[in-house]
């Protein structure tokens, strides 16, 4: 399953979820954290907690790695990028952004916070978090898909793990890349489970094929997967980047809470789209991907656009994958764009920005309507914002400063001039 923005129609505030214990809201905001809760509980349909792996990996030129790729432009920009990004395109029959290339990703299942991984990960369980870093920033203000006790909730597996656990399934079932590390390997875990890229678990294609079927059919026989093979998700490798949720009345009535991660991997492993929810598959440098997008030769959603431009900073994947490990503890923000419509374009408004409400909550049944504030701007301060001129032109606005020590995208038109500037 991929989804790979995010959102919520009227999303609680976290001081509403934190201090009102006894009322209705969050009664519903607790049952809908809990994935096993969410099933009985229809009323919160349309909440979905999904975890999207923006998976990166050092460029060759062998096997089937290349099976498609955006040509170089005039600049010769593409080409000083040492990895690539990978990006799949959803069927066309989906019900969400059908035909769009995304992130690998998905709905989280009841079985990412099943007690059964507990005996996969039984050798961290004395280790806060299953051995994944803490994280600086002050849980009062961590996104609720991060900051949710899951343990007060019924299940003894902390939400960082079980996010993680998800982004590696779905990854897995839609592209057929395996991240996990054998269990022989967990005493250097235990010691020193950061330190290293990731690289990608290596099956006989028989087994591999047969594994991802089985996992495609029910998501917790990824746990019989691992206890069988013998093998842990590398959670580890996996580093928190970003929180977006799905706008209202964009993309239908669907809508999703998205943590994004961010994994590097020194080559480009075998890749495989499963022909049903993913069609086609793409290997390609963060400028390529843009380059295609603004050629109209593919469709992606404003966050992957965002989320690219950022990654533009890094032409190289050393540096990449340093600054996605050393910014991974400082936390990340919840981004619920407010979007209003303004002169046939839409304007798609992101927290820190001047005219972003205080309370997005009650601003999100009013995205899409006129907002006469935007025409009257005395100046540029304080800017965070997507414009949308038609489907395949957007424009970053962007004068704040990024919190918990984030990138600033790459803007056009000084994308080129900024990558040749940067080597």
């Amino acid at each position: 399953m991929v989804a790979d923005n995010s959102l919520i129609t009227s999303l609680p505030s976290k001081q509403t979820c934190w201090q009102q214990k006894g009322s209705e809201t969050f009664r519903n905001w607790e049952l809908f954290k809990h994935p096993g809760s969410l099933k009985m509980n229809t009323g919160l349909k349309q909440w979905k907690e999904a975890a999207s792996l923006i998976l990166t990996a050092g460029r060759t030129l062998g096997g089937n790695s290349l099976s498609s790729r955006a040509p170089l432009d005039d600049s010769g920009a593409s080409s000083r990028f040492d990895y690539d990004v990978l990006f799949l395109k959803r069927s066309a029959k989906s019900t969400f952004m059908p035909n769009a290339y995304v992130f690998p990703g998905g709905v989280v299942d009841s079985s990412d916070f099943s007690s059964d991984w507990l005996d996969v990960f039984k050798s961290f369980l004395n280790s806060p978090a299953f051995g994944l870093r803490s994280v600086e920033q002050p849980v009062e203000t961590r996104p609720p898909i991060f900051a949710t006790n899951r343990l007060k909730l019924g299940s003894p597996i902390p939400g960082d793990v079980a996010l993680r656990i998800c982004a590696l399934r779905e990854t897995f079932e839609e592209s057929g890349v395996l991240l996990v590390l054998p269990k022989k390997e967990e005493k250097r875990l235990i010691k020193s489970p950061h330190d290293t890229f990731c690289s990608p678990h290596k099956l006989c294609s028989d087994e591999l094929s047969k594994w991802r079927a089985l996992v495609n059919k029910s998501p917790s026989n990824f746990i019989r997967m691992c206890q069988e093979l013998e093998v842990l998700p590398n959670i580890w490798a996996l580093h928190e980047w970003a929180n977006w949720l799905t706008p209202v009345g964009i993309y239908g009535s669907r809508r999703f809470d998205t943590a994004f991660f961010m994994c590097c991997l020194q080559e480009i492993p075998s890749t495989l789209q499963d022909e049903k929810e993913i069609v086609h598959f793409q290997w390609s440098t963060p400028f390529e991907i843009l380059q295609s997008y603004r050629a109209r030769q593919l469709w992606i959603a404003p966050p992957q656009f965002y989320e690219l431009s950022r990654m533009c900073r890094f032409p190289l994947l050393n540096d990449l994958h340093s600054f996605a490990h050393q910014r991974a503890t400082e936390g990340c923000d919840q981004w619920l764009p407010v979007n209003v419509l303004q002169d046939q374009q839409y304007i798609s408004l992101l927290p820190g920005d001047k005219l972003y409400p205080r309370d997005s909550s009650k601003q999100a049944e009013g995205d899409h309507t006129r907002d006469s504030q935007l025409e009257e701007q005395p100046d540029d301060s304080d800017l965070h914002r997507i414009v949308i001129s038609d489907p395949y032109t957007i424009t970053l606005q962007i004068t704040v400063k990024p919190k918990y020590n984030h990138l600033l995208p790459v803007m056009e038109p000084a994308l080129s001039h900024n990558l040749k500037g940067q080597l």
